[in-house]
């Protein structure tokens, strides 16, 4: 192991992300009473330019009226590119009127280290001004080529950011790749043609204590495609999945819960291994298969999210 060693910056419970427009107060309040472990509200791609004041006016309303966290809800805002006059506005807003009541803030588009500490100095002095307690983190939202080619540099940022996010719809546009949904694969392609994007990400995540979060399947109507990407995504070290329809909440939760057996499995795993210690041992036998201390390492990875989902961890 190198002398050099990142650990997890801040453990929340995300197998399941709402996306929520912020132009639909019904939908807010929805979500607040829904079984997703994380909502973002939106200010951003889901809500057109007109309607880019109502919005964040209806989350500082939401963020103010709702209590979140007496619901069991991780909070966040998804505020606007930096690249639009509408980013420092929504930064401004939300911190001065709510920002006591926000997680975190999702940073869409980030290309660079830099965008980070463009937002993270505006949330650094508003926090400081307003006197407020609270922390509220940054996550990057990992969905042009610019972002993927820096996603290292971008993982090792440092400072409030906790987690990043592939949004797969925007990385397509960015990579002029041809798809045929939203997350979806490309017959054409042998295989997941967004494996690589989502590997590189979740290595970078890792390799510097960040959540690694998959974004969006786009066809909602269509579970058993939800399923297979989500799959696909948790055999990488993913630990969660957008939700941009109610109805694929569910199907996160179920995905990235482990299962039972799985839970079962890595207790013994660690009970024998502590045995097999007492007699001077490294490594031993359960159900016909090598065990050793990186076994130990997996088993503990599945019970921490147990344990997580089981205290409602934020």
């Amino acid at each position: 192991m190198s002398h050099t060693i990142n650990h997890l910056r801040r453990l929340r419970l995300q197998r399941s992300e709402l996306a929520v427009p912020g132009s639909n107060p019904d939908m807010i309040e929805k979500a607040a009473n829904s079984d997703a472990d994380y909502i973002f509200l939106d200010i951003e791609d889901a809500v057109a330019p007109p309607d880019k004041e109502r919005a964040r006016a209806n989350i500082v309303a939401a963020l103010n009226q709702i209590d979140w966290r007496a619901r069991g809800k991780t909070i966040s805002v998804r505020i606007n590119g930096l690249d639009t006059h509408y980013m420092y506005r929504d930064v401004v807003d939300l911190m001065e009127q709510a920002g006591d009541r926000i997680d975190t803030l999702l940073v869409p588009k980030v290309g660079v280290p830099a965008d980070l500490y463009m937002v993270e100095a505006m949330v650094n002095q508003i926090e400081i001004a307003k006197g407020y307690k609270t922390h509220v983190g940054l996550e990057a939202l990992i969905e042009t080529a610019l972002g993927m080619a820096n996603v290292e540099a971008i993982a090792s940022f440092g400072g409030r950011l906790e987690a990043m996010h592939f949004g797969v719809a925007d990385y397509a546009a960015s990579l002029k790749a041809r798809t045929v949904n939203i997350g979806g694969l490309n017959p054409d392609y042998p295989g997941d043609q967004w494996h690589f994007g989502l590997s590189r990400m979740t290595v970078a995540c890792r390799a510097y204590g960040l959540r690694a979060i998959d974004g969006p399947f786009g066809d909602f109507s269509d579970p058993d495609g939800y399923r297979a990407a989500a799959r696909r995504a948790a055999a990488l070290g993913i630990e969660g999945k957008w939700a941009i329809h109610p109805s694929q909440i569910a199907l996160a939760n179920e995905i990235f819960s482990p299962p039972e057996k799985e839970v079962d499995r890595a207790r013994r795993i660690i009970d024998a291994l502590k045995v097999a210690e007492s007699q001077g041992r490294g490594a031993a036998s359960l159900d016909g298969k090598m065990i050793d201390a990186a076994s130990e390492r997996m088993a503990r990875n599945v019970l921490a999210t147990h344990d997580a989902i089981a205290t409602g961890g934020r």
